[in-house]
């Protein structure tokens, strides 16, 4: 759209707007295009600004004084190197919300691309009183100033101006965050003094930019000298987050002691309320992380920006973590003004925790044991069944960073000390001091057997000497297990301190808070099955390495109670740094499905584990068991005066200080002396029990056999499948009554005919195929998209599901498509490519037009495309036709022909997968071993890490972008009775592994590369699945594990979802002026619309139009005119709204 369309437009709704006060304005955030052109948001979330306003009567003299509509000149300093190409358009987004309010806003954004920083590091190791660092931040500021000279920027002017705190730009080691985090401080107050000192009229508002998508480990980058090793991708994304927040912390206390620099009215400095994550766009965005920031996160942190400019100081509310985009505030009525702590309402900040105390010399922290029986076995036992306490020799413990002990001794305000391991109080490793200061599962132990050895002391990471056999890392998940195991039964064999094959050992694993962080990002990934599988492989290396030993196996902590620190904002938590640690576990609503399925699967982990105990697979010789301890099956959060009482955490509000980590190691003794069967299950943080005596009748560590407990045996073997078929369980299956008009009210019973196009995988080639012969047959009517074969029950396709909606679906194929009427509207060719999809959907057209079960004109038809294997198997071979941007040409000819010729049609697009998986599909199998090479050369034949294979996965990735941007551009909304939705499920695939860890071959076919039946009906109900979630909401990966109820049922309004029914209902009354004590917006009254998605070339008034009648609409068009010659000087009215479709954010 053309500057001047887009002026009509504004012009125009600015009009209705002017008569109309009552009209919501909706605005959507647009995304640049190439050549500088602008081009509709890939993302369809549409926001309410319900609010105008005129600037104040003269320029205000005081900062505190100042309207958003004041502010002329916005401008940064100090952006990321790391995010260059993503701050720049935040800023823009930021700019172009305020230009509502202001149209002669001006943006100053100086190109700081040359400018290189050099490491904290320097200035932390005691450089001069300016560092590179420090001198090109205030470069920074003072060309900034001599930029607004240049410019002609008037001293009456008001500037906002966002001073950026990257952390990415940081060398963050664990043993000098502090130092970093104090060379930073002294950088930002140097550079916050030159400019009070230099800038009059100005608002700075401090932003600690979190961290990054992709980040280097400290080892690996070369400004770094870090003493110790980071192991895990948890553990850094830790030291990165908890870094950002101490940044915060500090630089909070440091506006309150300088009084936020707001001597003179003129000037003042505020603080962000939470850094901004820019982090965990691939979960987010549903984008790989190579492919940059995604548009939604930009618009995402352009409007945290906004949101935390308007909101009071020290009130403010973290950071958002939603699939969508927050809500738009606006200035309240009788606060105005862009907030700062003197126009803030009184509230008490940057407080102390004083519900913390000082965590030492705690009753808790020691322990007493009353046992008088401490003596060893007469001989040394041969059965695991017969150990005593006294017999233990040596001790060990695999987990992640409960078991390091992040922070366990961490002074309550100490932030960064999170990052410290604190190994000697480990709550089941740990051996500083004894048992009267220090309770540990060693120094109990010690008081039986003061020999005992393996524990852990001190400060340090797992490669020190003092972690001894603690080889927990920090971060670590369930899949880390089998190689620290390794790690560990080779140390145990090489350490000459130890009897590896006489000394009796107890081994504490511990693992799964973090599988259960991340388990929304990768469902298949951390499901039960892996989780328990790589436990068990963890178990299988000691049952098969480590003699003498007992294995306990404690239970993942039921980690959802640990929510209540971060419901309750008078804790002062630092919510927005546990939700980068915990990201599916905060953020997820009370109630919601997403937290039901947190607390299923958490559920899911603990029974994995008794279960797999249960099967007896590890007491197959008299000298090693595994025994499940379930103390933190239940958690009960320790309250102090009716809340969660913070001394039992560290001060992330996440991690367990000493007082929990003691009352852990009293949980985990008591548990190994109760028998099985009767052992305890909760874990409650209010209660001491008494450190338990072993009985005089058994006197033993409990086990299977010593505490008469049978097991259950394993879990029976499920009857074989017979087929991959799958039930519904959806009750309403009616269709619209009347039939539907709009495209985006289309429930699944109004489709009446289906369509396919495509390759292979359509075509169903060798999909139920037995050898290689039978591996060119076309089994067309088991084909995901358009299959129709027998019924749901035994084969799932699309049109299968659809028929128990609407039995009369017509245009699936049947058999293998041979015999008259078999092939129906499957119009897919083996081997086709993107540029065969045009032929394909002439062909389509001309065969709905000649059937006459078809009433091309009012019959709903769903199309689904996909197409692109082919090509990127043979790109090598022809790079310049087949390239993304013909890739997208051929595809954009396809959907133009649909669009133009074809009513009453959805189209579904699949992005095509990333087939490098495919190379881990093997068999040593004639199909496999020689034809696998030749389906997909240049895919499969390059050697791993090959210049060859990194170009290929890279237009892999820019296949995906070019479907995603043509669908994106709004051009397939035109018509109400069209459109084209992706269905993003195989974004990021994930082959499907089967228990040993392997490929699970049965999903493909004798070649090792088209698909089998079973992978046909994974992939139908991910369509279907995709098709009933919203868009900007869906699954962006496969979940292929065999369940015969994953069809999901439509949503409560039963609509296939289309870009313009997934957006929220949004208040069409009034807004509610904020209470000046609130830290947000005030709910508006319940009145409710849902905002619709406008097209960028034609936009579709609603009712608000309608309202309006030919006088006025006169009177605007007359009024217009004037406007288009007079570019953009229009004052904005107060407190006004109008619905604005399709104008520019």
């Amino acid at each position: 759209m053309g500057a001047l369309r887009q002026l009509i437009l504004t012009s125009f709704i600015v009009a209705l707007l002017e008569l109309h006060p009552a009209f919501t304005v909706s605005w959507a955030l647009l995304e640049d295009s190439p050549n500088d052109l602008p081009a509709w948001e890939t993302h369809t979330s549409r926001h309410v600004l319900p609010c105008a306003q005129t600037p104040s009567s003269s320029p205000p003299s005081s900062a505190h004084a100042l309207r958003p509509s004041d502010v002329a000149v916005v401008s940064a300093i100090g952006l990321p190197q790391s995010q260059r190409s993503a701050v720049p358009r935040v800023m823009k987004r930021l700019s172009e919300l305020m230009s509502l309010f202001n149209p002669d806003l001006s943006s100053l954004l100086s190109d700081q691309t040359d400018t290189q920083q050099s490491s904290l590091l320097e200035q932390a190791k005691g450089a001069g009183p300016l560092s590179p660092l420090i001198s090109s931040l205030l470069e920074q500021a003072q060309e900034l100033v001599l930029s607004l000279t240049s410019h002609q920027v008037r001293d009456s002017d008001w500037k906002l101006l966002l001073l950026f705190v990257p952390v990415d730009d940081l060398c963050v080691c664990s043993e000098q965050a502090s130092a970093v985090v104090g060379a930073a401080m002294q950088q930002l107050e140097v550079t916050l003094q030159t400019l009070h000192t230099q800038l009059h009229r100005a608002v700075v508002s401090v932003v600690v930019w979190g961290e990054q998508t992709e980040v280097k480990l400290p080892q690996e980058d070369r400004r770094c000298q870090c003493r110790e090793t980071v192991r895990s991708a948890g553990e850094l994304r830790m030291m990165r987050a908890t870094v950002s927040q101490a940044l915060q912390e500090s630089l909070g206390r440091h506006l309150v002691e300088k009084q936020w620099y707001s001597d003179r009215d003129d000037f003042t400095v505020t603080l962000q309320a939470s850094p901004a994550d820019t982090g965990h766009a691939s979960v987010d965005d549903g984008r790989p992380c190579s492919a940059g920031m995604s548009p939604l996160r930009t618009s995402k942190l352009a409007l945290q920006l906004w949101k935390n400019l308007l909101q009071p100081i020290g009130g403010q509310s973290d950071s958002e973590h939603d699939d969508n985009l927050p809500s738009i505030p606006c200035p309240s009525e009788d606060r105005p003004f862009l907030r700062t702590e003197r126009n803030s309402p009184s509230v008490s900040r940057l407080e102390e925790h004083d519900q913390q105390g000082n965590p030492f010399f705690d009753p808790i922290m020691g322990g007493e044991l009353t046992c008088e029986d401490r003596s060893p076995s007469p001989s040394i036992p041969t059965s695991v069944h017969a150990l005593r306490p006294a017999d233990i020799k040596v001790v060990a413990a695999l987990g992640d960073s409960l078991t390091a002990a992040n922070g366990v001794g961490a002074a309550p305000n100490n932030l960064l000390d999170v990052l410290r391991q604190y190994r000697g109080l480990s709550w089941s490793i740990g051996g500083d001091e004894n048992l009267t200061t220090v309770t540990t599962l060693p120094n109990v132990l010690r008081l039986f057997n003061p020999n005992v050895t393996g524990f852990s002391e001190g400060i340090g990471k797992e490669n020190t000497p003092e972690a001894f056999f603690n080889q927990a890392v920090a971060g670590a998940i369930s899949d880390d297990m089998p190689g620290q195991a390794r790690v560990l039964v080779d140390m145990m064999k090489k350490d000459p301190r130890i009897d590896f094959e006489a000394d009796w050992k107890v081994i504490t694993l511990f693992i799964g808070g973090n599988d259960l962080c991340d388990h929304c990002k990768n469902t298949m990934f951390h499901s039960k099955e892996n989780y328990v599988h790589r436990i068990q492989q963890t178990l299988d290396i000691f049952h098969k390495e480590v003699p003498r030993a007992l294995v306990n196996l404690v239970e993942p902590l039921h980690i959802v109670p640990l929510r209540q620190l971060h419901q309750d904002r008078t804790l002062k938590c630092p919510t927005w740094l546990v939700n980068v640690l915990c990201t599916c576990v905060i953020p997820p609503k009370e109630g919601s499905r997403e937290l039901q399925r947190l607390d299923e699967l958490n559920r899911a982990y603990q029974r994995g584990l008794w279960e797999l105990v249960e099967s007896g697979h590890y007491d197959t010789h008299a000298n090693f068991t595994v025994v499940v301890q379930p103390f933190f099956r239940d958690v009960v959060i320790p309250l102090l005066e009716g809340r969660p009482d913070r001394s039992y955490f560290t001060p992330d509000c996440f991690h367990l200080s000493q007082k929990a980590q003691s009352l852990m190691a009293r949980a985990l003794w008591n548990n190994m002396l109760e028998p099985l069967g009767n052992k305890t299950s909760t874990q409650d943080f209010n209660l001491l029990p008494p450190l338990k005596c072993p009985s005089k009748a058994s006197p033993f560590l409990r086990t299977y056999e010593n505490s008469n407990y049978k097991y259950q045996g394993p879990v029976p073997t499920p009857p074989p499948i017979t087929n991959w078929g799958s039930d519904l369980s959806c009750v309403d299956r009616t269709p619209s009554n009347p039939a539907p008009t709009s495209v985006h009210r289309l429930r699944p019973a109004d489709i009446k005919v289906v369509a396919a196009l495509g390759d292979s995988a359509t075509a169903g080639v060798g999909a139920k195929a037995n050898n290689i012969l039978q591996l060119n047959t076309e089994y067309k009517g088991v084909s995901w998209s358009i299959g129709g074969d027998g019924a749901l029950e035994t084969v799932t396709t699309l049109p299968n599901i659809l028929r128990k909606f609407s039995p009369t679906v017509h245009g699936f194929s049947r058999g293998k498509g041979q015999l008259p009427g078999q092939k129906g509207f499957n119009m897919a060719t083996p081997g086709a490519k993107a540029s065969d999809i045009p032929a394909q959907v002439e062909a389509l057209i001309k065969a709905m037009k000649g059937d006459k079960k078809v009433d091309f004109e009012k019959d709903w038809k769903l199309v689904t495309l996909f197409v692109g294997v082919s090509d990127l198997c043979e790109y090598c071979l022809d790079q310049d036709n087949l390239s993304p941007q013909n890739y997208s040409r051929h595809l954009k000819q396809s959907l133009d022909r649909l669009h133009r010729e074809v009513p009453r049609v959805l189209v579904n697009v699949l992005e095509v997968l990333q087939i490098e998986g495919l190379r881990t599909i093997k068999r040593d199998t004639l199909g496999c071993s020689v034809l696998q090479g030749y389906m997909c050369p240049c895919i499969l034949l390059p050697e791993d890490n090959s210049l060859e294979l990194s170009e290929l996965k890279r237009i892999n990735h820019q296949y995906q972008a070019e479907t995603e941007y043509l669908v994106s551009t709004g051009r397939y909304d035109e018509h109400e009775d069209f459109t084209v939705v992706i269905q993003p499920y195989f974004r990021n695939p994930i082959i499907p592994l089967t228990g040993d860890g392997r490929p699970d071959q049965s999903y493909f076919s004798v070649d090792c590369f088209h698909l089998s039946e079973r992978a046909h009906s994974e992939m139908a109900v991910a369509l279907w699945n995709n098709m009933l979630e919203p868009v900007g909401r869906k699954q962006i990966y496969n979940n292929f594990t065999y369940d015969r109820n994953k069809i999901q049922c439509p949503a409560e309004n039963k609509f296939i979802f289309t870009r313009i029914n997934s957006l929220p209902i949004l208040p069409t009354s009034a807004p509610t002026h904020a209470d000046p004590t609130s830290s947000a917006t005030a709910a508006p009254a319940p009145t409710t619309a849902r905002v619709p998605l406008c097209d960028a070339s034609v936009p579709v008034w609603l009712a608000p139009v309608l309202g309006v009648t030919g006088l006025l609409i006169g009177w605007c068009v007359t009024w217009l005119l004037f406007s288009c010659r007079e570019r953009r000087s229009w004052k904005k009215q107060d407190k006004s709204e109008a619905e604005m479709k399709g104008t520019e954010f």
